[in-house]
């Protein structure tokens, strides 16, 4: 067998990230072969990777890359919020949004063969990261937008991301209605953009709710009470009828008519909406293992 030396330990640990124990196992297994070590060390992170790949991830980041018109969001989880400020992780999540915005990648799954700076795919760089924190890594969700119009791309905390894309206006609007999206989260842009199934809903629960004496009043009075009501109802889910969090004086509305604006799209992630999260009762987990419940 080749004598495995420091050396090349070092200089393996260097090309692929992995501990100096894993390292020194592959030189092991591919008798000094460098090569050969770090293609096993991949298979290894694969293997690993798989392993973990039903445990649930809900912590996370959203990744932000832009580069003028062009711009993406990626939400990348993981299983718990310390791993979520790992300087491996981060380091991947950047490294998986720059490949995002070079690759064009329309969704997540486009996304797993795109290179990242190594020359990896950004599955393979997965797999690796996976062995160096110990927790499966998901790459879930990717947004884009690529326009001649103002973009603007917000992350608030690494757990919230907006993009925007304004018509008219300037970049400083379009950063600050992202804010707003980001702070108020907004289901829809424009009162024509709400669906007609859910002001029939709403009308429906408004009248259910009137006291029988306001029932009776004539039929053309009934209808601007309750349309009243709904019109209130539809400010509150649409972009356009907040009250804008720099200038709550105005609406979005108001401040984008001043501005000779309009918001063309906007798209919001948070970390882990939609996944059902695991509650660990850690206490009830130990007192368990000890024979003590």
């Amino acid at each position: 067998m080749a004598e495995i030396t420091a050396s090349l330990v070092k200089e393996l640990r260097e090309r692929t990230g992995a501990g100096m124990m894993e390292c020194k196992k592959a030189l092991v297994e591919n008798n000094g072969d460098i090569d050969a070590a770090g293609e096993w060390l991949r298979k290894s992170g694969l293997a690993k990777a798989d392993k973990k790949a039903d445990r649930i991830a809900a912590e996370g980041r959203i990744a932000v890359a832009q580069d003028g018109g062009k711009a993406v969001l990626v939400e990348i989880n993981s299983e718990t919020d310390f791993v979520a400020k790992d300087d491996n992780f981060l380091g991947f999540t950047d490294a998986v949004a720059k490949a995002a915005l070079a690759s064009g990648a329309a969704d997540a799954e486009a996304l797993k063969s795109a290179k990242v700076d190594g020359g990896l795919s950004v599955e393979e760089t997965r797999a690796a990261v996976i062995s160096k924190v110990g927790e499966n890594v998901q790459v879930r969700r990717l947004v884009r937008v690529d326009s001649a119009n103002n973009v603007a791309a917000y992350v608030h905390g690494g757990r919230i991301g907006v993009l925007v894309e304004v018509k008219g206006g300037d970049i400083e609007l379009a950063r600050g209605i992202a804010m707003h999206v980001a702070a108020m989260n907004p289901p829809h842009i424009k009162a024509s953009d709400v669906p007609a199934e859910f002001v029939a809903k709403e009308k429906e629960i408004e009248l259910a709710k009137m006291s029988e004496k306001d029932k009776a009043k004539p039929a053309e009075i009934l209808e601007k009470i309750i349309s009243g009501k709904i019109a209130k109802i539809v400010n509150e889910v649409t972009l356009y009828g907040q009250p804008y969090v720099l200038n709550t004086d105005q609406t979005v509305e108001q401040v984008l008519k001043a501005a000779g604006a309009d918001v063309v799209t906007m798209q919001r992630l948070a970390v882990g909406e939609g996944i059902e999260k695991v509650v660990e009762d850690y206490a009830a987990e130990v007192m368990k293992q000890a024979g003590l419940a």
